[in-house]
């Protein structure tokens, strides 16, 4: 059985990564003799690499054209970027191998596949390697690369476009997207709570970035439909600030302003519905959550195609303006709640607490035979790498 493990992941490029690692290790730590080492591959390349995985966040919060720029650049040039980031990461990658001599090495973000696994096969280093997507839908070819052992993806759309990557289907698995388990201890609420007379209590958030029209939509909400209103900032304090001064003076106790909170799980529960953009890890923490959830926007690239999966299996409804915000809400309030409540219905039908153990599961039983190249030894030598760059 797999019993040391390396996960890439990344703790700047939105939150997503961080919450997906730490689904798994939830799992992972209950296996009895399994020790897992956790790194932000970003770390690897030294500063240099880590100011830009730190860039994402306030490019995504102030310049969605810019991101979407670098979104189809890099899906075009897949050779150079998996290039650029082995040289960048290949010294400390290796010293990372030779200290913590894993049994596998487990990928959650995509610029980590094909420039780890270049250095693997340059340096004839035969270690299990896995990759789980952490997008839904939209994928970026990064995620794509056939010299993998295995593929773990959230859905069978994700696995089509790895298909057409040229991945061979075999060699993807579909386990549905990992959520923390506190988000599940909410699951499956009761539908019939909904009263004419009761004000809903709404949450309205956007990731861990913070953007959107977070004051403009709780006046809406507040003013015409008399809800009581959760805003979640995350780490953006100067929106934090500005939705204090303009909103906590006027409305008082119908409007609540957090920055970031490490209860989100809480807040999200305890709400009617979720206006949320479409990141794929609060989604899905929403959906675990039972919990109604209106999509107000998607980031350029991988979240594109996030509304329309919502839509299919009914776990959302999407408001892609203001302007229709207030219809939106009437559609969901109308025939006594009706829509919430086919929503709620669809969510605890899709939603599944066995999904982070059954991809721990899958991971700590590959057969060795599975992996390793005929003639190849399991045990891995570093004594004779070469380390210069």
């Amino acid at each position: 059985m797999i019993k040391n493990i390396l996960i890439i992941s990344s703790n700047y490029t939105g939150h997503g990564h961080k919450s997906i690692t730490e689904s798994l290790s939830e799992k992972f730590d209950i296996v009895p003799d399994v020790k897992i080492h956790v790194i932000d591959g970003f770390s690897l390349g030294g500063n240099t690499l880590l100011r830009v995985g730190k860039m994402y966040g306030p490019i995504t919060r102030n310049s969605e054209h810019l991101w979407k720029i670098i979104w189809d650049i890099t899906s075009v040039k897949v050779p150079f970027v998996n290039h650029l980031i082995e040289m960048k990461i290949r010294t400390k990658f290796l010293a990372l191998l030779d200290k913590v001599k894993p049994d596998l090495i487990l990928t959650v973000h995509p610029n980590f596949n094909g420039s780890i696994l270049n250095i693997l096969e340059k340096n004839d280093i035969h270690i299990p390697f896995v990759t789980l997507i952490a997008d839904l839908i939209s994928i970026t070819p990064l995620w794509a690369d056939a010299r993998a052992d295995y593929v773990i993806s959230p859905t069978q759309e994700a696995k089509d476009k790895c298909i057409e990557f040229g991945v061979p289907a075999e060699k993807i698995k579909v386990f549905g997207f990992p959520v923390r388990e506190r988000f599940y201890n909410h699951a499956q609420k009761d539908a019939e709570h909904y009263a004419p007379n009761k004000p809903l209590n709404c949450l309205i958030m956007s990731g861990g970035e913070g953007v959107g029209n977070m004051g403009k939509m709780a006046k809406t909400l507040i003013e015409t439909f008399g809800f009581n209103i959760t805003i979640v900032a995350g780490r953006n304090e100067k929106l934090q600030a500005h939705l204090k001064k303009n909103l906590g003076k006027k409305y008082g106790d119908k409007v609540k302003i957090y920055g970031f909170t490490r209860n989100i799980q809480d807040l999200i529960a305890n709400s009617d519905i979720a206006f949320i953009r479409s990141s794929p890890n609060v989604m899905m923490e929403a959906v675990s959550c039972n919990t109604p959830i209106v999509i107000t926007g998607a980031l350029p690239g991988q979240e594109a195609g996030n509304p329309r999966f919502a839509e299919k299996y009914h776990l959302a409804i999407t408001c892609d303006s203001m302007g229709n915000l207030v219809p939106t809400i009437n559609e969901l309030l109308d025939n006594n709640v009706a829509m919430l409540k086919e929503i709620k219905k669809s969510q605890q039908q899709y939603v599944d607490p066995q999904i982070p153990e059954n991809i721990v599961n899958f991971i700590l039983n590959i057969p060795d035979k599975e992996l390793q190249p005929a003639g190849v030894a399991r045990d891995v030598s570093f004594n004779n790498i070469n380390y210069e760059s």
